[in-house]
């Protein structure tokens, strides 16, 4: 069955889109991005997360990303192109979609995610930049970790 097209919600208080090309290709950045349960190997910001089942739409995982606990849900897992999961901390729901699509020898991904919610919308400017600096650095991270395991199994 497949999943249903996850969008992130273009009309919330904060929005975020960040982009990179990543020299490896589609599978290895897929590996590692939906390896969820190693995200704390690579991904500095992430220090803890226990997922509760396998990789697929309605599964959901606990993470502690950026200091705060995140309650999140797969929403849509699309190998090797997309992934997307919404989660809720601190009052803010968020929604979170990955895209991946092959570039010559390498893998062009576009990342982007909405904060909704009262304290997004209070703190709306504070909350566009931080969610801006936390796509920056989820994304370096990942063109590092890929570009480091690219010709690894």
């Amino acid at each position: 069955m497949p999943n249903a097209r996850i969008e992130v919600d273009h009309k919330a208080p904060a929005v975020g889109t960040a982009n990179a090309f990543i020299e490896a290709p589609i599978e290895t950045v897929w590996r590692v991005l939906s390896d969820l349960e190693n995200w704390p190997s690579w991904n500095k910001s992430v220090t803890k997360i226990r997922v509760d089942g396998p990789i697929q739409a309605g599964t959901s995982f606990a993470w502690v990303g950026g200091g705060s606990r995140i309650v999140s849900r797969l929403e849509e897992v699309d190998p090797p192109k997309r992934i997307a999961w919404s989660g809720k901390t601190l009052g803010i729901r968020a929604m979170h979609v990955w895209e991946l699509a092959e570039k010559g020898e390498g893998t062009q991904v576009h990342t982007e995610e909405s904060f909704k919610g009262l304290v997004a919308r209070l703190f709306r400017g504070y909350a566009r930049k931080t969610l801006a600096r936390a796509l920056d650095q989820g994304i370096s991270s990942l063109k590092a970790e890929a570009e480091a395991r690219k010709g690894r199994p």
